[in-house]
């Protein structure tokens, strides 16, 4: 099984940046195990960082159903102080997420996973050339083996 550790990835801006996710927590809860991260950026509020959520579920049905959500606050903007030269602490105001979810039966294997996961990085990227998929990592761990983190 993977062991927890930290995500690094680059955002999509103009210039990209790195951010790194430390493993906070791994939970079990029956046949669900759920990894949690965030990220530890100097003067941002704890409530305010960026989290991931790894998650490996079997439902009723037996299908297994694996997630990765990312999330990342946005920050309102403060603006000025009051007569008494308060200035209020800004809060999230909003938080932009993205979740990838797959269904996976128990007959199915690591190849039909794995091109299903590729598949849909690539549409989501663009990406109209032949790329090798990644298949280490916690994410590609999680859809082509269905193995979570531990």
């Amino acid at each position: 099984m993977s062991a927890i550790a930290s995500l690094v990835a680059f955002d999509g801006q103009s210039t990209p940046v790195s951010h790194t996710f430390l493993a906070e927590s791994v939970a079990r809860d029956g046949a669900t195990v759920v990894a949690t991260y965030k990220e530890a950026t100097a003067g941002v509020p704890d409530y305010a960082q960026g989290k991931v959520t790894i998650k490996k579920a079997k439902l009723g049905s037996g299908v297994n159903r694996v997630s990765v959500r990312v999330e990342i606050p946005v920050m309102e903007s403060v603006s000025g102080q009051n007569a008494s030269g308060y200035t209020a602490a800004p809060k999230v105001a909003y938080v932009d997420t993205v979740e990838s979810v797959g269904f996976f039966h128990d007959r199915s294997v690591i190849a039909g996973r794995r091109s299903a996961r590729q598949l849909s990085v690539n549409i989501m990227n663009n990406v109209t050339t032949s790329v090798a998929a990644a298949t280490s990592g916690p994410a590609s761990e999680l859809f082509d083996t269905l193995i979570s983190p531990t």
